[in-house]
């Protein structure tokens, strides 16, 4: 995890690393961060989505396949990656796609790209569209095609009150947000709030995704912050925190920005591209701000006219926009390099249905096919494919992954994949969890209070037992499902 720059005052660690998700070490990921909402264009004119779509790629597996590519005598072209970016359902013509060029990051392994000039014309009547992201090696031979989630299009910024008609428009605690700063509504003077090796910085280029969460503007008792849910408002203390380091800035109230005035009486919902301020709660005169590529505390001056509004500079003045991050990772195993990983399955939700030795878990998601099996762990889950959007698994026995019973009287979780039947692994944000209950039955309790102070059978019946009680629990319906953040 990186460390924050001292030069930012009040940076501070909440979470941990995408990085350090990661066990296999010849996973690779493809990561997609894009906006929520995109602004149609009218005419001629060109709207291109701010902040622009960006694609890392990241892990091991990818040095891994290159080794297997140059032990098979491939040329040295064959090792770069190159992509392509265009509006899904669009004719893919060379007007409607965006060639992305990959460059290596500074300090890190990871590769970046990001699709500058995609828009949507007023000819395209939808209402939400995807982005589709379509990856090659150098000889191109496909790697896949990868799709963003759901982009709402929009004529322009709303600047009404939002309702909960409109819930979709407005900003919600613990979602993803990016910042961007426009100077006189000029596209070459963007910059967006970012940061790198721990420092928060202002870029020209790449933009990070912070989750902005609600504070309530009160401390626990153990010094900490007490974090509330549900849409945020004007006025509200919060704190963003970058979703790939963890860094975060110190809790701030957001404000509303009108005319380069920080209105501070306002408390409606803040919306999507809304422009806002954010000023520091341990230092009301002071607002996050932008000088060149440096982020400072800009002390603001009160109006003189009307004590309910600031004056604000230029780099006072952010667009706040909600975003998405998708990430596919994949491990390749013994399945064949010239094969394409698509269509990637996404599963959205699991259940558990029946118990005991026949316990099932339903799967639902998207991209199904009857060669996809579930992996609990490393062990294969006998698997029955229903649809393109449903699957049916048998839970293993928990036996599977210990030898004695007396082992398993603690939680033990697994992480769930998917795995093609040609090896390759498709990994998965889920875990499955067995958790035992260590209660005895009132008749069990009996027997055993009766024995003590016996011989030393007694002992050992007591904990046969325990151990039989534990074998029951596992047996029946008490399995976990939950999402890792």
């Amino acid at each position: 995890m990186r460390r924050p720059d001292a030069g930012f005052p009040g940076c501070q660690f909440l979470g941990a690393g995408r990085e350090s998700k990661r066990e296999a070490h010849a996973d690779q990921s493809i990561t997609i961060l894009h906006a929520k909402v995109a602004q149609k264009s009218y005419g001629s004119e060109k709207r291109f989505f701010c902040p622009p779509p960006c694609v890392y790629i990241s892990g091991h597996g990818w040095k891994v396949m290159q080794d297997h590519l140059k032990a098979g005598g491939y040329g040295d072209s064959v090792y770069q990656i190159c992509g392509y970016m265009c509006l899904d359902s669009s004719s893919h013509s060379q007007a409607d796609t965006f060639k992305l060029l990959f460059d290596e990051q500074p300090n890190s392994r990871q590769l970046f790209a990001c699709a500058k000039s995609l828009f949507i014309s007023d000819q395209d009547k939808r209402k939400h569209f995807c982005l589709l992201l379509r990856l090659f090696l150098g000889n191109q031979q496909e790697v896949g095609s990868f799709q963003s989630r759901m982009i709402k299009v929009i004529s322009k910024p709303s600047q009404k009150r939002q309702s909960m008609k409109n819930a979709d428009l407005c900003i919600s605690s613990c979602s993803k947000v990016a910042l961007f700063n426009r100077l006189r509504s000029q596209t070459v003077s963007t910059r967006y709030l970012s940061v790198d090796s721990g420092a928060f910085i202002a870029s020209a280029r790449q933009w990070t995704a912070f989750t902005i969460t609600m504070v309530d503007d009160q401390r626990s008792d153990h010094g900490g912050l007490v974090l509330s849910e549900g849409f945020i408002c004007y006025g509200s203390v919060v704190q963003l925190v970058c979703t790939e380091s963890g860094v975060a800035l110190p809790p701030m109230v957001i404000r509303k920005v009108n005319k380069q005035h920080a209105i501070l009486d306002v408390d409606e919902p803040v919306s999507q591209l809304h422009k806002c301020a954010f000023q520091f709660r341990d230092n009301p005169n002071a607002y996050l701000c932008l000088s060149n590529d440096t982020i400072i505390q800009y002390q603001a001056p009160s109006s003189i006219r009307d004590s309910s509004k600031v004056v604000l500079n230029d780099g006072s003045c952010w667009t706040i926009i909600g975003v998405e991050v998708v990430e596919f990772t994949f491990n390749r195993g013994l399945a064949s390099i010239q094969t394409p990983v698509s269509p990637f399955p996404v599963i959205t939700g699991l259940g558990v249905n029946g118990g005991g030795h026949v316990a099932m878990l339903e799967i639902h998601g998207e991209n199904f096919s009857p060669h996809l099996k579930m992996l609990f762990g490393n062990s294969e889950a006998e698997t029955m494919f229903k649809s393109p959007k449903s699957m049916l698994c048998v839970i293993p026995d928990v036996s599977v992954y210990s030898d004695s019973w007396r082992c398993l009287r603690r939680i033990i979780t697994l992480p769930l994949s998917l795995v093609r039947s040609d090896g390759l692994i498709y990994r998965t944000s889920y875990s499955f969890t067995y958790s035992p209950e260590l209660h005895l039955p009132p008749s069990a309790r009996g027997a055993t209070a009766g024995r003590e102070g016996g011989a030393d059978g007694g002992q050992e019946d007591e904990e046969d037992i325990l151990l039989e009680k534990i074998h029951q629990e596992f047996t029946r319906t008490n399995f976990h499902l939950f999402m890792q953040s």
